[in-house]
């Protein structure tokens, strides 16, 4: 009888702890604000053109003139491009046809009649999301066009079932700062909320329901704890 007053003594300890605990993301904008830092797609505005970013692998195309030319050419982490001729060039920021349009600017300022430049990205860095926390599969994914939180999260084999799916949180760099906001997966889920955009560079952290998880670790113990009870 001592035993089993003790083991369930423990549990209710346990159970407490979890419920008393700190909520990830308190201090973060929730709810409505939530969607101030990180809206939802605009359903009426044009998909907007890919910006370059650090790390990223272009292509680059000058018609006729095969040493300016290059089938893979890294940006740096400074989010610049070296090239022939013209030296470095900024390329973070920019689209395929802006960065097009300034080094065929720059050539032809000096070294070439009229060039014909072409800039593709032929893969991108900065078009990945970082899913962590309690998801099937945490990882990097890649995103191509636009994606919503829920489409993310699908890539991340979904929330687990000890999830805290009203403690989602997605962390954005803004104008060279930090934001973040705290989003309710089953409010979007079940069409009470909007699904957040999420874009490239993007983390989201999916908490841990702690008063679930200690009920799923307390079931794998039945075995031992239904012992107790012939104390």
């Amino acid at each position: 009888m001592v035993l089993r007053r003790v083991a369930i003594a423990s549990v209710l300890t346990v159970l407490c702890a979890g419920c008393n605990g700190m909520r990830a993301g308190e201090t973060l904008p929730r709810g409505g604000a939530a969607y101030g830092v990180i809206p939802a797609p605009d359903a009426g505005a044009s998909v907007a053109a890919y910006r370059i970013g650090a790390l990223d692998v272009l292509k680059v195309t000058v018609f006729q003139e095969e040493d300016l030319s290059f089938d893979t050419l890294s940006v740096d982490a400074s989010g610049n491009v070296s090239l022939p001729l013209i030296g470095t060039v900024r390329a973070e920021g920019a689209t395929a046809a802006e960065l097009s349009d300034e080094i065929a600017a720059k050539l032809g300022a000096k070294y070439l009649v009229n060039p014909q430049v072409s800039v593709t990205v032929a893969s991108s860095v900065s078009q990945n999301v970082t899913v962590e926390g309690n998801v099937g599969q945490p990882g990097v994914y890649a995103i191509n066009g636009r994606s919503t939180l829920l489409q993310a999260l699908a890539q991340a084999q979904s929330p687990t079932d000890v999830a805290k799916l009203d403690q989602v949180v997605i962390f954005r760099n803004i104008e060279g700062r930090r934001a973040g906001a705290v989003f309710d997966v089953k409010a979007i889920r079940e069409g009470r909320a909007a699904d957040p955009e999420i874009l490239g560079g993007d983390v989201i952290v999916v908490g841990f329901d702690a008063l679930k998880g200690v009920f799923r670790d307390f079931l794998k113990m039945g075995p031992l704890l239904y012992a107790f009870q012939y104390f």
